[in-house]
């Protein structure tokens, strides 16, 4: 019995074997560049009731690097039947210059039924910077080893159809914010880091109908053709632009009566079914978007300690989600061959060991009305947890019920502060403001030009190093924050007062005179020669320096004809 038994299941090894087949293989880019993209249209042949299931069918590009280095990148589907001829693609950003060697492997089940004959093709340097990866509190780096500090805004989504803002419901109804201008303003504002949003309503992957949008068509497919036109376009758009993302996954299309397999929140990060669900949404993801540098952090949640609560009488076991997001960022991490960052988010409740899991890269809430608590929040998590901590959220208010208008000014300064708070204070990506229809329409996120070009002086400054220095000044009203880049040191003073201030200043520099300060007024964008200038010993001293009302200045010491 036991010899029948293996003779069936040898049997039906060998007829996958002989049936699975890679036919064709071809390299459609012609020239290879670090950093940038290239593509292979694969033909194969093999039987499938879902080519997106892995249990059904899966095909891996296996490379070895320059350097030795061993990868596996996952491929994707394109089109075709199940039993004929289909097409498939493989999308790689080579991250090393020289020659690569590389074949491809079909899957059924896990396991190998058929490998492609091998090849190589050779890279060679581009001007581009690659992936962005950890680098320390401070900041990110690029592949090619660049410091990198994010300055941006929450681009959550585009316009939808019907929007329930109270009093500002035409705003953000209107057409114009798309991904095409949004992104094109950003950049133009001096940005280089957004957060989006996947959702029923906005890139809706995994959804079907009803996304409240008219930019998505229903479908019967597994994945939405409309929405994966839309994430091609945004990514190529965001590379063009020079532009980075956190891209929030979100839960996709999880309950049963989406198509999915959980019947609840809580039954999402359990269900085994519903995990493998994900697993699967996670490498399509990977294998179609993961070579684009556009891609700046992968974030599984939006707040998912609200999706916890979503049932206050009965919230969801902290432990379960927090071991969902174990299992699923090392998956992330084991298919990613990039090696992109990986976050989550809290809104305002921390989930016991979220904070503390090897694979999320960074940690990240989101602060309202208390953006004044912004540098507080950043030192104490990276103190707790040792590791990076960014504000994906923040502003005035966060109750759309509410007219802005009513204390716009008040808008208008918080958005500002924040972007200061963030650049004073250890965190690779500055706090990130929501609302951005309704700052497009102030032209309020013109602003960060201005703190662009204090970044851009503290990076040139270092090369990537900041250390915290101390900084006093006569009055209480001003808050004083101070960096050392380099050989240099940046002291940002604001006036938390509604009346001027005549205030002296001490900053801490370690760097012998001859020096030079530079004063840079931040609401105006002008530099000047600041007076009544001394030095003794390791301090620069300041006397009677005017901060208007709800102002601030930034001094930059450096040596002498620097």
């Amino acid at each position: 019995m036991k010899r029948f038994y293996f003779l069936a299941l040898l049997l039906f090894v060998l007829s996958n074997l002989v049936y699975a087949q890679i036919t064709k293989v071809s390299l459609l880019t012609k020239s290879l560049l670090e950093y940038e993209k290239s593509e292979w249209d694969i033909e194969l042949k093999e039987e499938w009731s879902n080519p997106y299931l892995q249990k059904e069918v899966a095909l891996d590009m296996l490379l070895t690097a320059p350097s030795g280095k061993r990868l596996t990148l996952p491929c994707y589907f394109v089109a075709g039947k199940s039993g004929e001829v289909s097409t498939w693609k493989a999308r790689f950003a080579p991250q090393e210059k020289g020659t690569y060697k590389y074949n491809f492997v079909l899957l059924k089940g896990g396991t190998i039924v058929n490998n492609a004959a091998a090849g190589s093709f050779s890279v060679k340097p581009s001007r581009r910077n690659g992936i962005l990866h950890l680098k320390d509190n401070w900041t990110f780096q690029y592949d090619n080893g660049r410091p990198f500090r994010g300055i941006g805004e929450n681009i959550g989504w585009e316009s939808r159809a019907n929007d329930d803002s109270r009093f500002f419901k035409q705003l953000h109804e209107k057409p114009k914010y798309n991904y095409e201008y949004m992104l094109r303003a950003l950049a133009a504002h001096g940005g280089n880091y957004f957060r989006t949003w996947i959702s029923s309503f906005n890139l809706p992957l995994d959804w079907k109908k009803g996304f409240n949008s008219t930019r998505y068509t229903a479908t019967t497919e597994y994945f939405n053709p409309s929405a994966i036109t839309k994430l091609d376009r945004l990514v190529e758009l965001s590379d063009s632009l020079d532009l980075h993302m956190m891209l929030t996954l979100g839960q996709g299309a999880y309950h049963t009566r989406d198509g999915g397999f959980a019947n609840s929140a809580a039954d999402f990060f359990v269900n085994p079914e519903a995990k493998q669900q994900y697993r699967d949404r996670l490498r399509y993801i990977v294998a179609r978007w993961g070579y684009s540098s556009a891609i700046g952090a992968w974030e599984f949640f939006n707040e998912v300690d609200n999706v916890q609560f979503s049932n206050k009488n009965n919230p969801i076991d902290a432990e379960s989600i927090v071991k969902w997001h174990d299992d699923m960022s090392a998956y992330l991490k084991k298919i990613d061959p990039y090696e992109h960052l990986v976050t989550t988010s809290i809104s305002h409740r921390d989930l016991k060991g979220l904070n503390a899991l090897p694979n999320l890269d960074f940690n990240q809430k989101h602060i309202y009305k208390n953006t004044k608590g912004i540098p507080s929040t950043i030192n104490k998590y990276e103190a707790d947890f040792n590791k990076p901590y960014v504000i994906g959220e923040y502003s005035y208010e966060w109750d759309w019920s509410k007219d802005f208008n009513l204390f716009g000014k008040e808008m208008d300064s918080d958005f500002k502060r924040g972007l200061w708070y963030g650049l004073f204070s250890p965190t690779p990506i500055l706090p990130l403001s929501w609302w951005w229809e309704y700052f497009d329409d102030r032209k309020t996120d013109e602003y960060l030009i201005r703190v662009k070009t204090i970044s851009d002086m503290m990076l040139a400054a270092g090369k990537g190093t900041f250390k915290t220095v101390t900084s006093t000044v006569s009055s209480p009203e001003i808050e004083t924050y101070s960096v050392k880049c380099g050989d240099q040191t940046f002291a940002y003073f604001f006036n938390t007062s509604d009346t001027a201030q005549s205030v002296n200043i001490e900053i801490d520099h370690s760097n012998a005179a001859p020096l030079k300060v530079q004063a840079y007024y931040c609401q105006s964008g002008k530099f000047n020669t600041p007076k009544n200038l001394t030095f003794t010993g390791n301090k620069v001293s300041l006397k009677g320096v005017e901060i208007a009302p709800k102002s601030d200045i930034i001094f930059i010491i450096k040596k002498a004809g620097k």
